[in-house]
């Protein structure tokens, strides 16, 4: 793992895939050749359509699912406001209390769900014969704690609720090919390291049937090139439904960044990203963890601006310090980071 270091652009010092990925020199490429193609006047809308369709294929590679069940678009938060809208009057909605607003807020924007928050320990365990929907992310923004996907897809079949999963925070370090839930989500631009407008989901048979595509547009149909008109409503029948119209530059970048994460082993990834996780937790005094964020109480700020004093890049969220381990990074961003804060 270590060597595909020499793969991206920049790295050292850089702890904030949680916040923004950076590009391989292979998803730069792609983009400055798409400005050139643009800037020449040789850019084609079919060109374009042909690159989206590879990206799908990639997207359903790290779903493990069939590109038939992926729908592509722009943010999270428009897949969960399909969801949203497509819920039934007073439906009981299941959230982790602190949870990315994308995953949240279409729901309670509504007014008439009944939005319950939990917290992500017990999220399982709060599935009941009420709830219509249980909406999370696998891995927690702020804190990075990760949920037992498992444990809730167990829980709501048994209720018979649909399951929407937020994986933005996962796919690229943390195997999700068998999360088994009804909608999974997913925007690239963090561990993918996608360029920022390039979103995807993953549609269960059952999602298909009963989320109905309000954004539907000329992109929506089995056969775009044949959509693009009225008066007849253009749907294809599976996940592709939910398209939207792609936003173009964006999927050129995303096509080449999802080739390379779907190319990887993701268990290797997994493991490295969490061998340089912890073995900065333990530097920090910290337990191990099953996260590649690391997160710890910095109220003040203050080990945030050490970290940045010293040319590192990374964030802080909801009182905490938070970095993040990736394929750029190794032992010496371990060092650097712990000796900033002196410890």
């Amino acid at each position: 793992m270590d060597s595909l270091r020499d793969r991206f652009t920049a790295g050292r010092g850089y702890l904030a895939a949680c916040t923004l990925g950076i590009p391989t020199h292979t998803t730069r490429d792609a983009v400055q050749r798409d400005l050139d193609r643009w800037a020449a006047g040789t850019a084609s809308a079919h060109d374009y359509s042909a690159t989206l369709e590879r990206a799908r294929g990639h997207a359903a590679t790290l779903l493990g699912v069939a590109p038939r069940r992926v729908a592509t678009g722009s943010q999270v938060s428009v897949f969960a406001g399909l969801v949203a809208a497509s819920a039934p009057r007073g439906a009981e909605v299941l959230c982790i209390d602190a949870d990315f607003s994308s995953v949240v807020a279409p729901f309670l924007v509504r007014g008439d769900l009944r939005v319950r928050h939990v917290p992500v320990h017990a999220l399982a365990d709060e599935v009941n014969a009420t709830t219509w929907l249980v909406a999370y992310s696998l891995v927690q923004s702020a804190t990075g704690e990760v949920a037992d996907a498992a444990s809730v897809t167990a829980a709501a079949r048994d209720h018979g609720a649909l399951t929407l999963v937020d994986t933005t925070q996962a796919t690229g370090w943390l195997p999700t090919t068998d999360l088994d839930a009804d909608l999974i989500v997913c925007h690239a631009y963090k561990w993918l390291s996608a360029p920022r407008g390039a979103a995807f989901a993953a549609f269960s048979d059952r999602a298909v049937d009963e989320i109905v595509p309000y954004t539907a547009g000329w992109y929506s149909g089995a056969d775009p090139w044949t959509s693009t008109y009225g008066p007849d409503l253009h749907l294809a029948d599976d996940a592709t439904r939910f398209d939207v119209s792609p936003a173009w530059h964006a999927w050129e970048g995303a096509e080449a960044a999802l080739g390379f994460a779907a190319s990887l082993d993701a268990d290797e990834v997994e493991r490295y990203d969490l061998g340089l996780a912890n073995a900065f937790r333990e530097r920090l005094g910290l337990e191990a963890s099953d996260s590649a964020i690391v997160t710890w109480p910095d109220p003040d700020g203050a080990d945030l601006a050490a970290l940045s004093a010293a040319g590192m890049t990374a964030s802080g969220r909801a009182g905490r310090a938070r970095v993040a381990f990736h394929l750029w990074n190794n032992e010496e961003d371990v060092d650097l980071a712990a000796a900033s804060m002196g410890r």
